[in-house]
């Protein structure tokens, strides 16, 4: 009897990619952004938009447009307190095109005109960050997973889904969008350590890995074109693979200089393939706004632990923990936990030593690194003897850090 294989569909329409576990994450992200739409909502009705988030709009729909003229038309008179915003900067030293690209971009979906409620402008300008919040939160998922099992999983899901940190900062809610930029940090690592994995396997790894090349030139492209410093990001991914691929050397670094050669491309179409426009932001660009001095600063360590705790309050308690645990038990020093932790330890420290904007954005990014490491060491944890204890108290914590942020939520506007 001759046996028929499967069609492709319902190979991929399996149990291990559509189970128990990829159901409850998807639960976990839904109740993420209801709580991002909430605070998008309280924001339309209560504050409304703020100055430099009405600058970035008009700027991105002008580069959109090709046009230089301001778009004041597309804002209500009430849209802000503050009044009409002013022109923005010719060039930012900070972000690249692409982050005006990406703020604008849902505002071209109708033509000015169908703009008449302020809210929906809102909406449309948090849009693109929700999306990268969810991103986000499934890569982190899915990397907590894959190295941790279930548990680690499910733990680092939630940590992220109820950080009050991270739904502000997907809600634009008095804060800058660095979820963008946090993905495409967190997509440059991982991806990097996926690619490095892979290179023993007996076929032509340059071309085979083309999607992950892909993905990783996009994530280079995401992170350095949201915020210029982290440009740190593909020198780590680098390092990530020449250490886990020692006899593919060769490999890795081609692998890793055509995905470099992808973000580059990636960002060149963000001026819209004009060579003097790219030119010009790339040498205003500020890619090291470091001031090492800073480090030395008492009071900035200060600030670090209580911007830490304000992004996740869980993290006042997991992390300490999770240190104790890695420092003392042997069990937990595998590369599974140290990379995640290395990449959030160089990250605030870049954190400390940019103390102004670039700074924020380096401790934002940390946490879902830390998520990452706090993950692996409860799942390592629940395979002891005491994982009944364990358990308990990972299950406290999840439970009264996700009850807080509800009711911070209800309380927000």
């Amino acid at each position: 009897m001759v046996k028929h294989s499967a069609p492709p569909m319902s190979r991929f329409f399996t149990r291990e990619r559509f189970g128990r576990p990829q159901f409850v994450a998807g639960l976990l992200l839904l109740v993420f952004l209801a709580q991002c739409v909430w605070l998008v909502d309280r924001k339309a009705h209560n504050h409304g938009l703020e100055r430099d988030e009405i600058g970035r709009a008009v700027k991105g729909l002008q580069l959109w447009s090709g046009e230089r003229a301001g778009y004041t038309g597309y804002f209500p008179a009430s849209s802000a307190s503050e009044g009409q915003p002013g022109e923005p900067p010719a060039v930012d030293v900070n972000h690249s095109n692409l982050w005006y690209l990406i703020s604008a971009a849902p505002l071209l979906l109708e033509p000015p005109s169908a703009f008449r409620t302020f809210p929906q402008t809102v909406f449309l300008l948090a849009l693109p960050y929700l999306l990268f919040g969810v991103l986000l939160g499934a890569s982190l998922w899915y990397v907590a997973r894959r190295l941790y099992g279930n548990a680690g999983g499910y733990i680092a899901l939630t940590l992220y889904c109820f950080s009050p940190g991270i739904i502000q900062a997907c809600a634009l809610w008095h804060a800058q969008p660095e979820s963008g930029a946090a993905w495409g940090a967190f997509g440059s690592v991982f991806t990097a350590i996926a690619v490095a994995h892979t290179l023993y396997a007996p076929r032509e790894v340059v071309l085979w890995n083309w999607r992950r090349i892909g993905l990783l030139g996009l994530s280079f492209a995401l992170a350095v074109g949201s915020q210029y410093s982290l440009i740190v990001v593909v020198p780590i991914a680098l390092a990530f693979m020449l250490y886990l691929a020692p006899a593919r050397r060769a490999s890795a670094t081609a692998i890793w200089a055509a995905a470099c050669l992808v973000g580059v491309t990636l960002l060149f179409a963000a001026y819209f393939f004009h060579p003097q426009s790219f030119w010009e932001s790339m040498r205003h660009a500020s890619f090291s706004g470091l001031t090492w001095r800073a480090v030395s600063m008492g009071g900035a360590y200060r600030q670090l632990v209580a911007h830490l705790r304000d992004i996740c309050p869980a993290l006042a308690l997991a992390l300490p923990a999770g240190l104790i645990a890695f420092a003392s038990w042997q069990r937990a020093r595998y590369f599974g936990n140290t990379a995640p932790l290395l990449v959030a330890t160089l990250f605030l420290i870049f954190g400390l030593a940019t103390p102004h904007y670039q700074g924020f954005g380096f401790q934002l990014l940390a946490v879902p690194f830390l998520f990452v490491f706090v993950a692996g060491i409860l799942a390592d944890l629940l395979e002891t003897r005491q994982r009944a204890l364990v358990l308990g108290c990972i299950c406290g914590l999840l439970g009264a850090s996700a009850l807080w942020n509800l009711v911070q939520l209800a309380q927000a506007g």
